[in-house]
């Protein structure tokens, strides 16, 4: 084993201008979602990884789908390398979707610019971070197994590559697509993340958008109206008396506190001089992982009905828009997280831990379908770290050649 890792190290580091130079031509091709038009990138990545020796599977998604969940196109991409016999399937999944850049940047957005930090050279560039990172963690992880085995290390199993296009709008076209066709059966998940922390748990979240209806009327006769904005009012106190019962309900997992509701956007009315008949708000739920197969949604359903019907002649509507379930671990996931946690704590001289975070992310839909998954890949402790969602978005390079190191390493105790 410990030629293995010589061969598995010695790979990682002879070739990391090579990794960084693949992550930059990732970042180079706009992958936005939205609007969600991800297709050029897929087809990028699929002639890097091509150029690299990979047989690539390119899975499109029908058009109806990729309407459905608002987005232009998507193609999802499967790479699959089996070694020996027998052995488990290990999904290694990162997604080339990435949100707008927005403005504040002092770099290119899509430049790839590589600059001096206290931290070492560092990459900047939207999705550099969230997570084109992680196609050059996964791919690299795999080829220095390739590599170890020409030099005669021996492993079993196979290691499957998802890069998937779109975790900005929730996954169902990615991973669950991937899941649900067949086209993949996993043991083992791992899913983009950072790299000083495995993420096991997370939040899943639920976005509702309630619509209070009431009657026009002249405002100079507001009693031949019925006022929607005065019952969105009641209907909003007693949602935010929901909001102080959540705050109780307190998760276990480190790295994540309490269950949450947010009112984010709302909008009503007619004019100044005209009795409101119409509004609408939306609620954004977190729930924690010990509220799997909660219906939480059922919970703030029964909470605006009460409301409203205090409220005479208002009539109230709660409709679903996105429903994320949390991730939790299942019984396996400990040899991921032992493997990789060895190895992590190794290379990167300092332990690390396991915990949850409060957002959500596309390893749900692995554990949805009995696939033990955490997060772990390239990056810093923290997505405000990284500069995700945010201007100048980085990647330490000094992190994504030392993940790369911890995923190798990780993968050839799983399948030795």
């Amino acid at each position: 084993m410990q030629q293995a890792r010589q061969a598995l190290t010695e790979f990682i580091d002879a070739h990391r201008p090579a990794q960084e130079a693949f992550l930059a031509e990732l970042v180079k091709v706009p992958s936005d979602n939205p609007p969600g038009n991800c297709d050029a990138h897929g087809a990028r990545a699929r002639q890097l990884l091509e150029g690299l020796g990979f047989t690539v599977e390119a899975h499109k998604v029908p058009e109806e789908m990729v309407r459905a969940s608002g987005m232009i196109s998507a193609t999802n991409l499967i790479v699959r390398k089996t070694f020996g016999t027998g052995g488990p399937t290990i999904a290694l999944n990162a997604h080339g979707d990435v949100v707008p850049p927005g403005l504040g940047w002092t770099h290119d957005p899509y430049g790839a610019e590589v600059i001096d930090t206290e931290h070492g050279p560092s990459m900047v560039g939207r999705g550099v971070a969230v997570s084109k990172s992680d196609f050059a963690t996964y791919t690299y992880a795999l080829l220095a197994l390739m590599q170890a085995q020409q030099q005669g290390a021996q492993f079993n199993g196979t290691v499957e590559l998802h890069f998937t296009y779109d975790e900005e709008t929730g996954g169902d076209i990615g991973p669950k697509y991937l899941l649900d066709q067949g086209l993949s059966k996993p043991d083992f998940a791992i899913s983009a993340g950072f790299s000083y922390g495995i993420t096991s748990a997370h939040n899943g979240c639920l976005h509702v958008e309630v619509t209070v209806r009431g009657k026009q009327g002249h405002a100079a006769m507001p009693h031949t109206g019925i006022d929607a904005i005065e019952a969105a009012t009641h209907i909003l106190q007693a949602v935010y008396g929901l909001r102080a019962q959540l705050a109780t309900r307190k998760s276990k997992v480190p790295g994540i506190d309490c269950a949450t509701l947010n009112v984010g956007l709302i909008k009503g009315g007619i004019n100044t001089n005209v009795v409101p008949d119409l509004v609408t708000f939306r609620i954004d739920r977190r729930m924690i992982p010990e509220e799997l197969g909660f219906d939480a949604e059922g919970e703030i359903r029964s909470v605006v009905e009460q409301a409203a019907a205090q409220r005479p002649g208002i009539q109230v509507s709660v409709e679903r828009v996105i429903l994320a379930e949390p991730l939790s671990e299942l019984p396996g996931v400990e040899r991921l997280i032992g493997a990789l946690r060895a190895h992590a704590g190794e290379v990167f001289g300092t332990d690390i831990p396991v915990h949850g975070v409060p957002l959500y992310t596309d390893a749900r839909h692995y554990t949805s379908h009995g696939v033990p998954t955490v997060l772990y890949g390239a990056g810093p402790r923290t997505l405000m770290e990284a500069r995700g969602h945010n201007s100048d978005e980085n990647l330490r390079l000094d992190d994504l050649n030392r993940a790369t190191k911890v995923v190798a390493l990780a993968l050839a105790d799983l399948l030795k």
